[in-house]
């Protein structure tokens, strides 16, 4: 028993270490530490016993192999089972350097794995979404509310998490304001006209104060909004207009970048706007426009 709780012990200080030192978001931190939880009880119930610190550091190919397959057989799909192999590897990595020792990791080939391509949404089409959102709102506040927040995701190119992150010390707003993004990491986001209108225009009929230290985009209660609570207003406003599935908020931040690359931004400025922390994660939006490109051949050369 004392095994066990050794290797569980170790997982529970791989989630805070995540949390604390590398500050992952708490998505991440959740997948993470949920991945190093299901390792050590597939390996208990693989092994047919117990299973310690010591245990994590012998681990074969064959195991890791057969984890995996396991997962498989469960339905996840070949992303999920690369995410779940890149969270074992960095969770052995910790486990052997708490125990003094150097890793040293199995050699497993991680799935193979399409790389695809975000499809952007058109700009009338992100600005009916933004509109669309608060029709169901039940205070003339919170459809406000929705609109800047969408406004804001396609105007700024933002992840969801952060706009939510945003707080009053971004007051008074002026041509840019300061983003945390992922790992802690702030940068400079410029802001539009039409983006800071609609932002303002919900603080003005907001019922909640936005002191330095409140958040931005209040909840019905006034709480932190929920993504969820978005994501729910985007999939009942999509499904209005007739639009895609694939018009997500996310879409949002795809579609800011899709068009501001084919209007001319350099891949280096867009990397900084985005917040990527390598140009290689910016460079999937030339494949953006190259689709987008491909579609107006198709739709209009007579010989296509």
């Amino acid at each position: 028993m004392a095994d066990r709780l050794s290797a569980s012990a170790l997982a529970q200080s791989w989630r805070d270490h995540l949390h604390r030192d590398r500050r992952a978001s708490p998505h991440t931190v959740r997948a993470y530490a949920a991945t190093a939880e299901r390792l050590i009880d597939f390996l208990g119930a693989h092994r047919g016993e117990a299973i310690g610190g010591a245990d994590l550091l012998t681990l074969e190919a064959g195991d890791l192999r057969a984890f995996l397959a396991v997962r498989r057989g469960g339905g996840i799909g070949n992303a999920s089972a690369a995410r779940e192999l890149s969270a074992i590897r960095a969770f052995l990595r910790f486990a052997a350097r708490e125990q003094g020792v150097e890793a040293e990791l199995p050699r497993i080939r991680a799935p193979k794995q399409a790389r695809s391509v975000p499809r952007p949404i058109a700009p009338d089409e992100a600005m009916a979404l933004a509109e669309e959102a608060g029709a169901d709102a039940r205070t003339p506040w919170i459809a406000a509310r929705d609109f800047a927040l969408l406004t804001l995701l396609y105007g700024a190119g933002l992840r969801i998490a952060e706009a939510l992150g945003l707080t009053g010390a971004v007051l008074p707003m002026g041509e840019a304001i300061q983003v945390k993004g992922k790992r802690g990491k702030t940068r400079m986001v410029p802001m539009i006209a039409p983006v800071r209108e609609a932002i303002l225009a919900y603080l003005e009929i907001s019922p909640w104060p936005a002191g330095p230290d409140d958040p931005l985009f209040r909840g019905a209660r006034g709480g932190v909004l929920s993504g969820e609570v978005v994501r729910r207003a985007v999939r009942k406003a999509r499904g209005r207009l007739g639009l895609a599935e694939r018009t997500t908020p996310h879409a949002l931040r795809h579609s800011f970048a899709s068009h501001l690359l084919a209007r001319g931004a350099d891949l280096r400025s867009l990397q900084e706007l985005l917040g990527h922390a390598s140009l290689s994660s910016t460079q999937i939006y030339t494949a953006v426009d190259a689709a987008h490109l491909l579609d107006v051949y198709r739709n209009a050369h007579p010989r296509a």
